[in-house]
Parts: C-alpha cells; structure tokens; sequence
C-alpha cells in the first residue's frame, strides 16, 4: 500500500458512504472503511475520531465559522433573518454547492439511523448557536437572536431537502431564498 495518496479524507468519506449504504451504518467497520478507500486504519484515525464524523466530522465546524463570519459580516441595515440568510447563502457557495450528491447519500444514512440522527440534532443546535452569538455580536438580544436562528435552521432544513432530491437544478442558495420567501408569505398570512 502506498505510503501516501491524495485526498485519503475524500476516499474514506466516499467509501463509507457506500458502506453505509450498501450495509448499514451500524454494521460497517471502520477496518471495512478504510480497505475500500484503499488506505489503513491509522489512516483513518488520523482523519476522523470515528466512523460517525465521517458524516459531521470538521466540514460541520468550517460551516458554522463561515456563517457567523458572514452574519457578523453583513451592513447594518440588514435584516437580521436576510443576515441569518446570507450566512447560509456564503457557506453553502463556499463549502457545499459540488457536494449535492454526496449530501443525498449522507442525508440517506442519517435518516436511516436513531444515532445519527440525534447527532445530525447536535449538529444543528452548535449552528443555531454560533448564529444567535453572531447576531447577539450584531446587537440582538438574546430572545431574539435565538428565535432567528431557529428561523434560519428551518429555512436552512428545507432548502436542503429540496437541493438534496433527485432531479434538483437550483443552487443550494436559490432554494435558501425561496424557503426565506416562503417562510415570509406564511408570517404575513399568505399561502401556506
């Protein structure tokens, strides 16, 4: 086996996640894991603490540095939910736009798993909150900066559930817009 190869944390995500799909989460080792990418476990442990951070490992982090950074970032005639929005909107141009196939099948997985569900929860609760600190830092009280959060998760939630369905064309940040306009039409009484 080659002492090194490039991207050895891309090949591991993508062999597990055909692992986990063709065998379950639960039943696939991270021995299993790391044979198919074509490396050792050491070279997995190197990359991820577990099998379980293949799927919310660093990216998870980097996402919600990015969104701060830009809800902070935004002029201060801004809107608090547009601000919440356009956060979202940077992180998903940066970060996620070329992974709509491989957040399908990660999606997948986590729907078909308790443990990784209540993880994905976790996961949504430290983005809540880096977006409620950035609009506390955007001088929101914290009532408010939580309930825009929690209005950013939902907008979030359902943009990615239409970017993640097969057949999807728009861009992870038109669907963001388009849950921000249907979230709107609903408060002020329109469609629902």
């Amino acid at each position: 086996m080659p002492r090194w190869e490039p991207n050895a944390a891309g090949r591991l995500q993508d062999a597990a996640l055909e692992l986990f799909a063709q065998q379950g989460f639960e039943r696939t080792a991270v021995a299993e894991i790391a044979a198919r990418a074509g490396l050792t476990e050491r070279t997995f442990f190197n990359h991820f603490a577990n099998k379980r951070e293949v799927l919310f490992g660093p990216t998870s982090e980097r996402h919600q540095q990015t969104v701060a950074r830009e809800i902070v970032a935004c002029p201060a005639g801004t809107s608090p939910l547009e601000a919440v929005v356009h956060g979202l909107q940077e992180a998903a141009d940066e970060m996620l736009e070329g992974l709509r196939v491989s957040a399908a099948r990660r999606r997948k997985i986590i729907e078909a798993t308790p443990e990784l569900q209540e993880r994905e929860e976790g996961k949504r609760a430290a983005l809540a909150a880096a977006m409620a600190h950035a609009l506390r830092e955007r001088g929101l009280d914290t009532d408010t900066a939580l309930l825009t959060a929690r209005a950013g998760l939902l907008i979030e939630q359902t943009a990615e559930r239409q970017w993640v369905q097969p057949g999807a064309r728009h861009t992870l940040r038109d669907l963001l817009s388009s849950a921000l306009s249907s979230l709107r039409a609903v408060i002020n009484g329109g469609p629902t």
